[in-house]
């Protein structure tokens, strides 16, 4: 039987190649984990860098023998959180009409010439969001959701952005946004992607210490 390599799965000859790990890489500096962990960013960030691999979306969804980096990127100012709803017509299906607290995205091949994951951070924020501020980047840690198939394909690299400016709006398919407190965010709890669930999780916790 003559073998099917990874390109030759692609669905599309312009499936767009992304950043990938094996999972078993990714996990041999900690065992698996559930939820947002406290690790250090440089260390990898550092793995990643030795161990990536860029191969096609359309294959990864469906193979969880890798994780697909994705930077999910949480705004605040003035102790409120920038809360979003995606738009009905949203690309991803899973994600239709959800509320989130974090911006992410896959990074592909040509993100990464020449920049670091926070360049990418920053420009990914600029694309998604109108904000006329400055920001700066503070590491949540590492988010691992192994409970369903989006999260058993996926790692998120958790970043908060403490901006200066309530200066701050939509754009592309998100439907809406709004600055709001945690106790609001907690109102939409149920409606938030899982990813915004574990983190708004994290920040009361923060809070609360």
């Amino acid at each position: 039987m003559q073998k099917t390599t990874v390109a030759q799965q692609s669905s599309s000859t312009h499936d767009e190649h992304i950043l990938v790990i094996k999972r078993d890489l990714f996990f041999s500096i900690t065992p698996a984990w559930d939820g947002l962990k406290d690790v250090s960013f440089d260390q990898y960030l550092q793995l990643i860098s030795d161990k990536k691999e860029f191969l096609p979306r359309s294959v990864m969804e469906q193979d969880s023998s890798y994780k697909q980096i994705i930077p999910y990127l949480v705004f605040e100012f003035d102790n409120k959180y920038f809360l979003m709803q995606r738009s009905g017509t949203a690309s991803e299906a899973r994600l239709k009409n959800k509320y989130s607290l974090g911006i992410g995205g896959h990074i592909r091949q040509e993100d990464m010439q020449q920049q670091s994951i926070f360049d990418w951070a920053r420009r990914e924020f600029h694309e998604e969001i109108n904000y006329t501020g400055d920001f700066e980047i503070e590491p949540l840690g590492v988010l691992n959701d192994d409970s369903n198939a989006v999260g058993q394909v996926h790692v998120g690299f958790v970043f908060l952005l403490k901006g200066n400016s309530a200066d701050i709006s939509i754009k592309s398919e998100l439907k809406h946004g709004a600055l709001k407190s945690l106790e609001e965010c907690k109102e939409t709890a149920e409606n938030l992607e899982s990813w915004s669930q574990i983190v708004l999780e994290k920040l009361i916790n923060q809070k609360e210490v």
